[in-house]
């Protein structure tokens, strides 16, 4: 754990994610392996999908977040609270059997700040991580305490994005 380090890219900008995968793939490429969780996300992203396909990497399917939080009654936020706490649960069970180089929690930092994980079962996933080898947290609302832990951090922010515009999202070739 010594030499193991907390990467921290955060911001308003586009990119955090695939800076995260591309983290992975180099780590791939050395042929070590890689542990991908994601949260506040579905499931579906292209990075995922031509990640899943290599050898050495183990995707985590139990965050997997239905709707967007700022729609979401008191009821269903306490659901998605619960199966967080249950997901962190079997995460830090699968860091331990998988033995990652290298873990991703993307947009770890993003269910921090809305209180979707607990700041206990946050650091209980970053800590475990750090044990086995370099680990990513991304998301936008990095808060001081993740900051002080990380060992790098990238800031990326938006200076112009077609959004501001009023086009719409392109899913399936967001870059």
């Amino acid at each position: 754990m010594d030499n193991n380090r907390l990467h921290l890219y955060t911001g308003n900008g586009k990119g955090k994610t695939t800076a995260a995968m591309g983290l992975a793939l180099r780590m791939l490429g050395h042929g070590e392996k890689a542990l991908i969780a994601q949260f506040m996300k579905d499931g579906t992203s292209g990075e995922l999908k031509a990640l899943s396909a290599l050898p050495n990497v183990k995707i985590f399917e139990g965050a997997r977040m239905q709707g967007f939080i700022w729609r979401m009654g008191e009821a269903q936020l306490e659901k998605a609270r619960q199966e967080n706490t249950e997901a962190i649960t079997r995460l830090v069970d699968e860091i331990k059997a998988f033995e990652p180089r290298l873990t991703v929690l993307d947009e770890l930092a993003v269910a921090l700040a809305v209180r979707l994980i607990s700041q206990e079962d946050a650091w209980l996933l970053i800590d475990t991580a750090l044990e086995y080898g370099d680990t990513v947290v991304t998301g936008r609302y990095a808060g001081e305490k993740l900051m002080q832990k990380a060992d790098y951090i990238s800031r990326i922010e938006a200076e112009k994005h077609p959004f501001e515009e009023g086009q719409p999202a392109r899913r399936g070739i967001e870059f």
